[in-house]
């Protein structure tokens, strides 16, 4: 037996007991006739004494160093009242060595395992195996798997079943690059990697599983950020006999329970807030706006619709906006300061930033445009704002996208600067009514803003004829702390109203049966309306254990090109390989 217990385990109860422990040296301190070393595994920390009197222990734990895996028979005792660590689980006891042995010797580690120590994350990446044994990792990786444990029991109380759905499918895009996967046995012919199992789910609501989760993973060959990667988790849900408020309404219950059992410590906001697209585009130019702090945007076209300010007219007579932002007692910010922010704005697709100081007391007020401005103009943007003596405004006047755009950024700027961003708070919104379909001008066609299969709102289901870019969409999106952390939507569940969609994304009726043939062919047999949602489950651990990116709460993950630093994946195959799957390489 390598151990009785574990070295997060013993208390003050078991002094007296003859145990035996075994993991990795986390600190080892020499005063010559005692050698004092803390032994770690995943469940904690364990001070163990080696007395030079125990010689052959003794000698043991004069060889070992950090890292060095050992197996200790001791003796508990109780530490003396100076020496307890109240930072410790086990800090009241400690063991006093009789027997020790060498499991596996360490070279000395490339990066610090007993504490944070800055290293690059390149570096990190290659040691995972070591990183992972830091605390903060493991905490992270046990916090995830409490969270997926919960969502698969409030789903399993809830009557859903756990269905797996294949890994190796047909690739029928849906946005995204598929990752190909060659056929040896079917030479010229490609497998995909799910980008969700979307199709697969709503197959299975024809097949009459009504309620059906799946902890999925996911692929997907597009360029990576913080909160990206190739390939993802997430937690996959589909619902038969069900309309948007179902959906909503469960989703809603499963998170409010889970934040409240796995983090009791945060603030969570209750009821979630729910905007339409349009809604939060208007006020916080964002459709996943983070709704810890205000700042909302104010649209400022009505007060200036006779400006002579060539810059402000002009966006509003070409159609565009004229919106601002109030940044609170920002008036003091220097000017190296606003240009910053005015770089921000342009990086986000503006022209420039226009800005305002209202000072706090008496003088007058800095501006770049107010000298432009017609009589009384300037009063009336400050009162529509409603600002204060030693306010900041920042105007963007451009397309409602680019106006939105820079805005957000600001925002998001804004808050981190004046310190308004609450990492204890948890503030979920949802985000419905999604246009159906956007403008491709390129390709001169719509396309789905959310996916094919989704299902446009009934009131607007003549729109698809007459007026699709007016059209709204069953989809809803779940936002967390200014990211999407999922989105769903109702399903076309009839055929008729989906080859109509297929019609408008121009996508051909031979292009259409063979990429998604099953689909129409299965809505001829008895569909049931049908909905769901996929959170991302790398994201919303990230947001729960306060980290910046996915990657530090998943075990394995790659560099943000796609590039496992530990394995050195992806990498050349043997010639071989490719000749069996008939493939041959172009320079």
């Amino acid at each position: 037996m390598f151990r009785s217990h574990t070295c997060g385990e013993l208390r003050q109860e078991h002094v007296g007991a003859t145990v035996t422990l075994a993991g990795w040296v986390h600190r080892r301190r020499d005063h010559g006739e005692l050698i004092f070393i803390d032994l770690r595994d995943r469940y904690g920390i364990t001070q163990v004494v080696f007395d030079s009197a125990v010689t052959a222990a003794h000698r043991v734990a004069e060889e070992a160093r950090s890292e060095y895996v050992l197996q200790v028979r001791g003796v508990v005792r109780p530490r003396p009242a100076e020496a307890v660590n109240p930072d410790l689980a086990t800090g009241a006891i400690e063991v006093e060595a009789l027997e020790a042995t060498v499991l596996n010797p360490a070279r000395t580690p490339p990066l610090y395992i007993a504490k944070e120590g800055g290293e690059e994350e390149a570096l990190r990446l290659k040691y995972r195996y070591l990183d992972l044994r830091r605390e903060r990792m493991q905490r992270n990786i046990m916090l995830r798997h409490r969270v997926v444990k919960f969502m698969r029991d409030f789903l399993d109380r809830e009557g859903f079943l756990e269905i797996e759905t294949p890994i190796l499918i047909k690739s029928t895009p849906e946005g995204a690059r598929d990752y190909l996967v060659p056929s040896r046995l079917h030479p010229g012919k490609f497998y995909a990697l799910p980008q969700s199992p979307q199709q697969l789910k709503q197959l299975l609501m024809v097949a009459g599983f009504d309620k059906y989760f799946q902890i999925a993973r996911c692929f997907r060959d597009e360029d990576q950020r913080a909160d990206r990667q190739p390939e993802f988790t997430q937690l996959d849900l589909e619902m038969s006999f069900v309309d948007q408020e179902d959906v909503l309404g469960l989703i809603e219950r499963l998170f409010i329970e889970l934040c409240r059992t796995i983090t009791p410590h945060k603030a969570l906001s209750t009821p979630f807030r729910r905007l339409t697209y349009t809604e939060a585009i208007e006020r916080y130019g964002s459709d996943k706006p983070d709704l810890r702090y205000d700042l909302e945007l104010v649209n400022l076209g009505e007060v200036l619709a006779s400006t002579p300010f060539q810059v402000f007219q002009g966006a509003l007579e070409r159609g565009g906006q004229v919106k601002g932002l109030r940044a609170p007692g920002c008036a003091s910010f220097s000017r190296k300061q606003i240009d910053e922010l005015a770089e921000l704005a342009r990086v986000a697709g503006a022209r420039g930033l226009a800005w305002a100081a209202l000072p706090a007391e008496g003088g007058e007020v800095r501006s770049s445009f107010a000298r432009n401005l017609g009589p009384g103009e300037l009063e009336a943007i400050i009162e529509r704002m409603g600002a204060r003596p030693g306010d900041l405004l920042l105007i963007v006047a451009d397309t409602p996208s680019v106006v939105a755009a820079a805005l957000d950024r600001l925002r998001r700027e804004l808050a981190a600067r004046l310190g308004l961003i609450d990492p204890d708070k948890l503030s979920f919104a949802w985000i419905v009514d999604f246009p159906m379909f956007e403008w491709n001008p390129e390709e001169e066609r719509w396309d789905a803003v959310h996916h094919p299969f989704t299902s446009p709102r009934n009131e607007d289901l003549p729109l698809l004829d007459s007026d699709p870019g007016k059209a709204r969409a069953k989809a809803y999106d779940l936002v967390l702390n200014g990211y999407e952390v999922g989105g769903g939507s109702i399903r076309i569940h009839r055929r008729e109203v989906q080859q109509k969609v297929f019609d408008l994304l121009g996508i051909s009726r031979e292009a259409a049966m063979a990429q998604f043939g099953h689909m129409l062919e299965a809505f001829e047999y008895g569909a049931p309306p049908h909905g769901g949602i996929a959170p991302g489950i790398d994201r919303i651990v990230m947001i729960l254990a306060d980290e910046s990116t996915i990657r530090e709460v998943m075990a394995f993950p790659k560099t943000q090109q796609a590039v496992d630093l530990m394995t050195n994946a992806p990498s050349p195959v043997d010639e071989r390989q490719l000749k069996e799957l008939h493939i041959a390489l172009r320079s």
